[in-house]
């Protein structure tokens, strides 16, 4: 059966010319379907949609008002018009509001007033049905973008949960992370101490998606080496006109981690005007955008990390103590990777899957040889350092398995006795410049030689003392050899 396009109406009246007429005045512009009794008109509803329904008042069984009132209770979203010769019946106007009817319409009526209500009525069906389909895509677009947001909060909680932690069974990190565990869900600041790059943000993640404020914003702001005016717009705000290029309002980082967490980082880099303007924040709990006389209070867990002995700052009056004592109500000091070295390798199979996957190289992991070279080094930008040598190796790999002669040379240095240095060093002449089979061990003494006299001017920035120290030379040995090899600078 061919599905009309045009709206389509009910008539329903007991005489059988009134329906013929409805029928011929409406015909060209809507499919037409009659019934003769109420009855009829129900059975014709629980059928097929219909989208008006024009009803004569006086029916026996059922008056135009009963039915009608029948269809808003049923069919809430059909338009219903009612026909009457009665123009001061009680029924009529009571069923304005019980049946809902659009329109009431006396007779004899006109073809024109009648086609005229009925597109209205077509009309505000049609909109009624765009705007509930709308208000269904809204609901559906917020409960997915609701959705969205709970998958990636749950994402991030289980991102940073304590045990997800990369750490050996006997690392010294599981103190560290019971106490995380204990203090997280007390609203208390925290100062992380340690040397840069041992995982400070990571446990200041940890603290808070292990905390009550998990479902909160985290927020994080590098204090080092920041401008006082530039910090505090940054972490209080400022209104337009406040400064020079101030062209608008500017929410600060406190204000946005209203009822989460702020970290703020290498704190111990502060000026001490600074630390009077943070003391006063903390104190009062408030703040007030650069520019701006409004105080704005705020709900805000301040965790905060240094590399610095901020104890030792605070005797030499360069932090101030009351300060100190409002950010580290309770402190967490990480050791460097150098205390840990039972993590090295679970860190550097970490590292070695996570750029696996960053470069869509495959790895399967590390010869004992480049594990025990890796683990022997104190890696002295921490865990940084570390995951940068992985990914530098899984770079320069040409096969699945990384082995020790990928290792930085001011690694290789260090090598342990333990681990055979021969298919190492081959390895390393292998990718030479200049390097074959039939080369001597002369030649093969040059190349290595060649090789780290270059990567320590390298690392030396060209300074000739450092480079000549650290390798065990005087300068005039160490300028004869860079000649030698013809060695210099970039330009």
């Amino acid at each position: 059966m061919a599905i009309s396009r045009r709206p389509i109406v009910l008539c329903v009246d007991d005489e059988l010319r009134s329906l013929e007429t409805l029928k011929r005045t409406l015909d060209d512009e809507f499919e037409v379907v009659c019934a003769s009794t109420g009855q009829k008109a129900l059975e014709i509803l629980e059928r097929q949609p219909i989208s008006v329904v024009v009803c004569d008042q006086r029916m026996p069984g059922m008056t135009g008002v009963e039915l009608l009132t029948q269809v808003r209770q049923q069919w809430p979203n059909t338009a219903r018009l009612i026909l009457s010769g009665y123009t001061d019946s009680e029924d009529i106007i009571r069923g304005l509001n019980e049946a809902g009817i659009f329109q009431y319409i006396t007779k004899p009526w006109h073809p024109d007033h009648l086609l005229l209500a009925l597109r209205n009525a077509c009309r505000l069906v049609s909109l009624e049905s765009e705007n509930a389909l709308l208000a269904t895509e809204m609901r559906l677009t917020t409960n997915q973008a609701e959705a969205r947001i709970e998958e990636k909060k749950a994402r991030l909680r289980q991102q940073f949960a304590l045990d997800e932690i990369v750490r050996a069974s006997a690392s010294p990190l599981n103190a560290i992370c019971e106490r995380v565990q204990q203090i997280a869900p007390y609203d208390i600041s925290v100062m992380i101490n340690g040397p840069s790059g041992t995982g400070k943000e990571l446990f200041a993640r940890a603290l808070h998606y292990n905390s009550l404020r998990a479902n909160k914003p985290f927020v994080v702001e590098n204090c080092g080496a920041m401008p006082d005016d530039l910090l505090a717009s940054e972490l209080f705000g400022h209104r337009k006109g406040a400064f020079t290029g101030a062209m608008h309002d500017h929410i600060g980082l406190f204000e946005q981690a209203d009822g989460g967490t702020i970290f703020l980082d290498e704190i111990g880099d502060v000026s001490a005007a600074f630390q009077v303007m943070l003391l006063r924040v903390l104190q009062e709990r408030e703040i007030r955008r650069v520019g701006d006389d409004k105080r704005r209070p705020i709900d805000v867990r301040v965790i905060a990390a240094t590399n610095r002995d901020l104890e030792a700052e605070v005797a030499a009056g360069r932090f101030r103590e009351d300060l100190y004592y409002r950010l580290a109500e309770m402190t967490l000091s990480l050791p460097p990777l150098s205390g840990r070295k039972m993590d090295i390798p679970v860190l550097a199979n970490y590292f070695l899957h996570q750029a696996s996957d960053a470069f869509d190289k495959d790895a399967s992991g590390f010869t004992d040889g480049a594990l025990q070279a890796l683990s022997n080094w104190q890696w002295p930008g921490n865990v940084r350092e570390l995951q940068n040598e992985v990914r530098r190796m899984l770079v320069l790999a040409e096969g699945d398995t990384l082995g020790a002669e990928l290792i930085s040379p001011r690694l290789l240095r260090h090598l342990p006795d333990s681990v055979d240095a021969e298919p190492i060093l081959e390895a390393l002449l292998r990718r030479q410049e200049g390097w074959s089979e039939g080369s001597t061990l002369k030649d093969k003494t040059e190349l290595l030689e060649k090789q780290l006299l270059r990567e320590t001017m390298i690392r030396h920035k060209w300074n000739k003392s450092r480079a000549a120290d650290e390798l065990g030379l005087s300068r005039v040995g160490l300028r004869a050899k860079l000649e030698r090899y013809g060695l210099e600078p970039l330009a």
